[in-house]
């Protein structure tokens, strides 16, 4: 049988203040309640209470990652270069990877995710497709040398995640798999208590055949999603995709016209310049492409998402071109630039730059722009992809209505990956036919120490923490006002309830006011308060419901019938 909780020797210190360094809700909460502490940038050191969240957090994932016939391993998170380079993403996640030396001069990694160890196990252990679909799990510290570790355990640079893998021999298999795991998710993040939403979401990198994302609704989530109002879709920013504008006549255009526009190297001193809407220019951003300029146009009142230009050209590397990038190349005028006579440059629109359109933009000169700069007559396409931000009422892609936009913390992802990561390690096995089959995969993750954050954020009020009863760090906090009997009364009807199988943190410091003690027990935000306060000589006590602030006078007796029931 678990033990009491006493206060009075639990490891704990609460603050009045937010920390100094704290943005966000949970940041400030977890610190100040005595959760977690701050080891270093990124990196977190979780006190008793915030060890049981996390444990609460765990055992829900367990009990229905089992459910569905998982099985759990634990896999090393020092792990050799060689395994990611086979597929390539020891390069791929750049400055994201932790990397290390050891004492001989071999290469290792800090484990950011465990697709290639995963599938090197599969390939060890299974060698027939009698042995498949198999379904393995962990839970275990992951590590992302994050440039801006921000929002306290939301962003960290070592975190913890349950990641699973799936294995099949058919792409129906895979598929079983897949919403194995889906319907798995809906039931963790349902018995957790979290608000979420299921998006559409790209593959990018991860490659595969179908991605969704779980999304908690937070202000303090880096993620964006859009939500249509009339309809089912929803999906990541990233993964909305554009109707593309059908081509128009371009014979009502004239001739390509230079303008004459000093001190305009911006799409807003440009328009103000002329007198016409943002939305009539044309925007030409460069970038680099694994190093080679590429432009890319919009319209000029969208901006474009580098998020999702780099999910199109994954897993090639894009960023943006600096200064020195212009050095010695006459064609691209700073400010200036325009699509048309660009020959030596790749050049990706936007579908909205459909062919028969015609633009104001960069003339190729400086202080000048040109109008009537037709696409598909005065200069030509070579990709259309969808790369502008979304914004608040662009059309739904399913029935058009406009869209809404907010913020969410990702809390889970799932991917088809498919047969890319057997194919880098030539994970087969043989087939009811007596040939080998390529097997095809599914990765699944879920941050749980994420989902902690996502919690405090989500169910948080002004006096502090409010935990969902299956994470909360207890069921019951019972708190003696200070006086010798109304501890004597907190411990005994703590032991009572303790025997009953509830789980009981009961404040009985000594020197420490009511109020200080009451105070803390909203902060730390266990979903029961039971008070030995005024009336503990005549046996009666007071409950209360963290979440709603209900009060009640109960006797023992019914207080202990009422919490065991």
């Amino acid at each position: 049988m678990a033990q009491v909780q006493r206060m009075s020797r639990l490891m704990i210190k609460t603050l009045r203040d937010d920390p100094a360094d704290a943005e966000t809700l949970n940041h400030k909460l977890l610190v100040r309640a005595g959760y977690v502490r701050r080891t270093a940038a990124g990196i977190w050191s979780w006190l008793p209470l915030g060890k049981k969240v996390l444990e609460n957090i765990t055992h829900v994932v367990r009990e229905e990652m089992d459910a569905i016939g998982a099985q759990e391993v634990l896999l090393p998170a020092l792990l050799p270069k060689e395994s990611y380079d086979a597929t390539g993403r020891y390069d791929e996640y750049g400055d994201l990877l932790f990397r290390l030396k050891d004492r001989k001069g071999a290469d290792y990694l800090l484990g950011p995710t465990h697709e290639e160890i995963f599938t090197q196990i599969v390939k060890d252990q299974c060698s027939s497709y009698k042995d498949l679909p198999v379904i393995l799990y962990q839970i275990q510290t992951k590590y992302r040398d994050e440039a801006r570790p921000r929002a306290g355990v939301l962003r960290g640079r070592e975190f913890q995640m349950k990641d699973s893998y799936s294995f099949d021999t058919t792409d129906e298999g895979l598929a079983e798999s897949y919403a194995l795991h889906r319907a798995a998710y809906i039931k963790i993040f349902e018995r957790l208590g979290l608000d979420h939403r299921i998006v559409s979401a790209v593959s990018g990198a991860m490659g595969g055949s179908a991605s969704e994302e779980f999304l908690a609704p937070a202000p303090a989530g880096e993620d964006t999603f859009v939500d249509c109002p009339a309809c089912d879709y929803a999906a990541n920013t990233e993964a909305v995709s554009f109707v593309a504008t059908e081509a128009v006549d371009a014979s009502a255009h004239g001739p390509v016209e230079d303008l004459d526009t000093p001190d305009t190297p911006t799409i807003e001193t440009l328009a103000a310049h002329l007198g016409v809407p943002a939305s009539a220019t044309l925007k030409n951003l460069l970038v680099k492409v694994d190093g080679e300029i590429v432009a890319v146009g919009v319209p000029g009142d969208r901006e474009v998402d580098l998020d999702k230009l780099g999910e199109h050209l994954a897993p090639a590397v894009v960023e943006l071109v600096t200064a020195e990038d212009f050095v010695g190349r006459d064609d691209l005028v700073r400010g200036y630039v325009g699509p048309q006579g660009l020959e030596k440059v790749r050049y990706i629109a936007d579908p909205r730059v459909a062919a028969g359109t015609a633009w104001i933009t960069g003339a190729n000169k400086i202080n000048t722009h040109a109008k009537n700069v037709v696409a598909g007559r005065d200069f030509e396409v070579d990709d259309y992809l969808d790369v502008v931000v979304v914004q608040e009422g662009d059309p739904c892609p399913k029935c058009g209505t406009g869209l809404k936009l907010d913020r969410a913390i990702e809390i889970g992802h799932i991917f088809q990956l498919g047969r890319k990561f057997a194919d880098a390690f030539q994970l087969d096995v043989l087939g009811q036919q007596g040939k080998p089959v390529r097997v095809t995969m599914g990765s699944y993750g879920i941050g749980v120490s994420r989902a902690v954050a996502a919690l405090a954020e989500q169910t948080a009020d002004d006096k502090g923490l409010c935990w969902p009863k299956e994470i909360a760090p207890a069921d019951v906090h019972v708190v003696a006002a200070g006086k010798a009997l109304q501890t004597e009364l907190a411990l005994d009807v703590s032991e009572q309830l303790n025997a009953a199988g509830v789980r009981v943190l009961v404040d009985d410091r000594a020197g420490v006011s009511p109020g200080v003690k009451f105070t803390d027990a909203e902060l730390i935000g266990v979903p029961t308060i039971l008070v030995a306060g005024r009336r503990s000589a005549e046996g009666v006590v007071e409950l209360k419901d963290r979440r709603t602030g209900e009060r009640e006078e109960l006797t023992v007796a019914e207080a202990i019938a009422r919490l065991t029931a």
